[in-house]
């Protein structure tokens, strides 16, 4: 009898431990269904036929709201994180959005977007040719690495210098982000037809040489974007009818003592935008920051907040 008993006492025993781990796989599961997920995409780049990647990031939860369509960000990246697209592609990790959802690992609600613009002669300026792979963060198992330290500058805290005329002042930066603009039409075009996007609210933003590939891509194609978020890159006047005509909501930052874009050039663009009638623009200067104003931007909350209230009335498509 005593026997019987314990090997009822055993079974039971070893019944109670299959169903723990059942519980504790299921919850593995669930856990790893909900949690975000940074991708890298092949495309072929229309440029120079070179087979290169791009990122994409899904929030958390994305798995699990198969009926969701999530907003969609398109990050373009600034001079010193150009590359092949492939494993230099990680160096678009160390700033924007991507930094701040993957490796800051905050809950951002949007489907992040992150190419890499092709080095053409750029890979001769200084701090392109000295990057060290160093340099691009981590994410951790467990917490978050310590921000850096924002660029110091001596230069004086002054107003801005009136500037009356744009017309020897060339609108786009060399070797810039014009030159790839079939590429991120067809990226675009791949991600809303591969994942849960919500096609009325696409949002563009992007620093330094990617805030002038913002304002070339809303100039363009102003009928695509509900939203367009230029960081420390001025818009040329040249630049805003199209965008003025689709009242393209704006949100311009600028850094009042930048070092490398002239805090005077964003006037002129935001002006006209004025004299077109133009009713959707937010400018904000930083006085006390220098080039990389970009860290406290996306390291805030107002924008991402601003982002999702905008939305286009009519679902727009990639041609």
């Amino acid at each position: 009898m005593k026997k019987q008993i314990w090997a009822l006492v055993s079974l039971f025993a070893v019944t109670l431990i299959l169903l723990a781990a059942c519980v504790s796989s299921d919850s593995v599961q669930q856990q790893a269904n909900s949690a975000a997920q940074l991708l890298r995409l092949d495309y072929v780049s229309s440029i120079d036929n070179s087979n290169r990647q791009y990122f994409v990031y899904l929030p958390a939860g994305y798995q699990q709201n198969s009926d969701k369509k999530w907003p969609l960000m398109l990050f373009l990246h600034g001079n010193g994180e150009r590359g092949n697209g492939l494993d230099e592609l990680d160096y678009t990790l160390i700033h924007g959005p991507l930094y701040e959802a993957w490796v800051q690992k905050r809950d951002l609600p949007f489907i992040i977007v992150v190419p890499q613009l092709q080095m053409f002669e750029m890979g001769q300026v200084s701090y392109i040719a000295n990057r060290s792979r160093a340099d691009i963060p981590k994410r951790l198992t467990d917490g978050i690495p310590p921000r850096p330290d924002m660029f110091a500058s001596i230069r004086p805290i002054a107003p801005a210098e009136p500037v009356s005329d744009m017309s020897a002042v060339p609108p786009l930066l060399p070797d810039g982000w014009e030159h790839a603009e079939q590429d991120l039409l067809a990226i675009l075009q791949n991600v809303q037809a591969s994942y849960n996007t919500d096609g009325s609210r696409l949002y563009l933003t992007g620093i330094s040489y990617g805030g002038f590939g913002s304002w070339f891509m809303a100039s363009k194609h102003p009928e695509l974007f509900a939203a367009v978020a230029p960081v420390v890159g001025w818009g040329h006047p040249d630049l805003m009818p199209p965008i003025a005509q689709a009242q393209t909501p704006l949100w311009v930052f600028a850094a009042g003592r930048d070092s490398a874009v002239n805090k005077n050039y964003f006037y002129p663009g935001i002006e006209t935008l004025r004299q077109l009638g133009h009713s959707e623009v937010r400018f904000s200067m930083l006085e006390q920051a220098e080039h990389d104003a970009w860290r406290q931007v996306y390291a805030g909350e107002d924008l991402y907040n601003w982002l999702q209230q905008q939305q286009l009335p009519v679902r727009p498509a990639v041609n």
